[in-house]
């Protein structure tokens, strides 16, 4: 069978080539959790995430083309069976709705038969955080349970990314209350209640992350591995990487607020 693996990142990728499962594979490596987003994904759309990803992760001139958009061409190629793997944290979530956001836009759906595998844990595994901790073997398991999207997964996708890309905490937390069912999207919910906490911020002007990471320095985490880590511990819903959090260490540096010990 013709069959495409639209894997979460490059630690599943790692795994994910140990396994027997056949098909291509395409590396999503966007991070839709962070910086601007538009409800049309279009040419634009591309332009200003790679403008933004250069700026605020200082890439080299290139390296977003190579590394991203080269190999969404691959959405190009016909398929007739679609693989999507995102994990539950809030990060893998906005990542798999731009993915479905951009398979309505290209793909005829009623062509390919279009699946999700989509872990918040593996049986034996301990705090698990993501499908890059498994073996070959726990995610063929993984693939052999993967759930079917139906149109209604899709129309759910295209109202979650329309909401989220708005950046309205009211109007997000409102539809969220609004949806009696959510199909095979199992995990949406709790990562978008997620996303309503962190669009919210205090009097201070600081938002949920970086509120969160202010009160772990000023108990004794002054270094960033200890951050990085107790901040992973106690918040794994939102799925961010050393580099998406030094995007809030840097805000609160610049207003003086952390002073870290690295």
């Amino acid at each position: 069978m013709n069959q495409l693996h639209i894997l979460n990142g490059d630690a599943t990728y790692e795994k994910f080539i140990q396994t027997g499962l056949d098909g291509d594979t395409l590396v999503w490596r966007e991070v839709f959790s962070e910086g601007p987003l538009s409800p049309v994904i279009d040419a634009a759309f591309w332009q200003q995430r790679a403008h933004w990803i250069g700026k605020t992760f200082e890439d080299a001139p290139g390296s977003y083309h190579d590394m991203v958009i080269t190999e969404l061409e691959k959405l190009n190629r016909p398929y007739e069976d679609i693989t999507l793997w995102f994990d539950f944290d809030l990060h893998c979530k906005v990542n798999q709705l731009g993915v479905m956001q951009l398979l309505q836009q290209q793909a005829d759906l009623s062509g390919p038969n279009i699946y999700l595998v989509s872990a918040d844990g593996y049986p034996g595994v301990d705090d698990f955080r993501g499908m890059g901790q498994l073996s070959a073997d726990q995610l063929e398991d993984l693939y052999d349970n993967r759930l079917h999207l139906t149109d209604y997964d899709f129309t759910l996708a295209k109202e979650a990314w329309q909401k989220y890309t708005l950046f309205e905490a009211q109007s997000l937390q409102e539809w969220l209350s609004s949806v009696p069912f959510w199909g095979s999207l199992h995990h949406l919910k709790t990562a978008l209640a997620a996303q309503v906490k962190r669009l919210q911020t205090n009097p201070e002007g600081l938002n949920y992350i970086a509120q969160i990471l202010l009160n772990l320095y000023e108990h004794g985490a002054t270094s960033r591995d200890k951050l990085y880590e107790a901040f992973w511990s106690q918040h794994a819903i939102y799925g961010m990487g050393d580099a998406e959090l030094d995007i809030y260490l840097k805000q609160l540096q610049s207003r003086g607020l952390v002073s870290l010990n690295d």
